[in-house]
């Protein structure tokens, strides 16, 4: 008889985000009369930028004709993109990262989730508390967990490294030597940052221990202070201990379009293997590449009128961003983030659970938002919202909170 991966059957629950939509369709179906705002799951809401779409049409077309129509895609994507990233996602910031150490895909997550695939089974893991959940969870999945303690909510197998107010919710370098670090700035789902100097600590660290740190740069089309690094290449000494994730999901707007790439170098080897080469022969085996129409419409994000674009794209979720933050801090609340991200981590009112304030949010208010335990133990009494809305929804969604009662 087959047997199932019991890995599987040790994930606590489903995940997050499913949990959330689920609870609030059931909260729709039993109050049909209700207007219910989502400030929860991640999703933008504005529409493609002229320019993305202008490259979709013209991919097509060319698609259309046995002259220019394109079948599979080149395994780590067409040149045209990887020049483009390599361009202005690195050497314009004095990066050396070059076309063939760029993984083109169908979206960070997918690579998040993937990438502990060319790491040994007994690796452990250090990740930010609270955390993205995807980097826990397909670890569980891979049997390199250990065992969870429900009362705790914490692996056996896994090093924690606490993201609170006190250290202004970024971690500090663990007491437990880590083989993979899991580290992302700006930070989902707390919004915070850290500065070039503290990077750095963790580049230097890394190297030290022999450790490989992933680093997931999804939101750094965010950041707007000057001391905040866009990518970790702009460490000295990165090239030997990181990879780097990337998602056009949040800069440009592709969600439901799916791109993305992870850069490898070829520097970061163990003993005489590269991991570039562990993460090709992956890549060509399970990847057939992401469209070609979606490739051009990515390589257009890098052309003029795209960056303006999405530069006012960008200023628009931002926008939303300071208008929640500050109509929480005006209505009592402790928040933080939004200032480098569209994320917005308050700390619930009157010692409630997340999940308690998650319930009152949506029945006094009508507004989704993610509880914080969801990401982590330490996420625990502190609450996400997002500022992927639109404005005229998120102006309402505050002025429903500030109006919101407790007794």
């Amino acid at each position: 008889m087959f047997q199932v991966n019991e890995n599987y059957l040790k994930l606590p629950g489903s995940y997050l985000f499913s949990t959330v939509a689920r609870k609030q369709k059931e909260y729709l179906e039993a109050h049909p009369d209700k207007s219910v705002i989502r400030l929860s799951i991640g999703d933008v809401t504005q529409p493609l930028a002229p320019a993305i779409i202008d490259a979709m049409h013209r991919a097509v077309d060319e698609m259309a004709d046995a002259a220019t129509f394109r079948g599979y895609a080149p395994d780590l994507g067409y040149e045209f993109l990887r020049n483009a990233i390599v361009e202005n996602d690195y050497r314009a910031r004095g990066c050396q990262i070059d076309a063939d150490e760029i993984f083109v895909s169908d979206g960070a997550k997918s690579d998040s989730g993937n990438i502990q695939e060319i790491f040994a089974q007994d690796s452990k893991i250090a990740v930010c508390d609270p955390v993205y959940p995807v980097y826990v969870d397909t670890n569980v999945m891979a049997g390199r967990t250990g065992n969870y303690d429900a009362k705790t909510e914490i692996w056996s197998n896994v090093i924690y490294m606490p993201c609170t107010a006190d250290n202004g919710f970024a971690p500090v370098l663990p007491k437990e030597e880590p083989d993979l670090i899991y580290l992302c700035f700006p930070n989902n789902p707390t919004g915070s940052t850290i500065t070039k100097p503290q990077l750095q600590e963790w580049v230097d660290y890394a190297n030290k221990i022999g450790a490989v740190i992933i680093y997931d740069a999804a939101y750094e089309a965010y950041i707007t202070e000057t001391d905040v690094p866009h990518s970790i290449y702009e460490c000295d000494g990165a090239r030997t201990c990181a990879i780097e994730l990337h998602s056009f999901s949040k800069n440009a707007g592709f969600t439901g379009v799916r791109l993305g790439y992870t850069v490898i170098p070829k520097d970061l080897k163990c003993g005489d293997v590269a991991l570039h080469s562990l993460w090709a022969r992956r890549h060509g085996t399970k990847y057939n590449g992401a469209p070609y129409i979606v490739q051009r419409a990515g390589e257009a994000v890098y052309s003029a009128e795209g960056k303006a674009q999405l530069k006012e794209q960008v200023a628009y979720y931002m926008k939303n961003a300071a208008y929640i933050l500050n109509g929480l801090k005006d209505a009592g609340y402790e928040a933080s983030g939004g200032v480098n991200a569209p994320y917005i981590w308050l700390k619930t009112p009157d010692n409630m659970t997340s999940w308690e304030f998650f319930d009152h949010l949506l029945e006094h208010a009508n507004v989704v938002g993610t509880p914080g335990s969801g990401f982590g133990p330490s996420g625990e009494h502190y609450f996400r919202l997002t500022a992927f809305g639109s404005y005229e929804n998120t102006v309402e969604a505050i002025a429903r909170i500030k109006a919101m009662r407790f007794t």
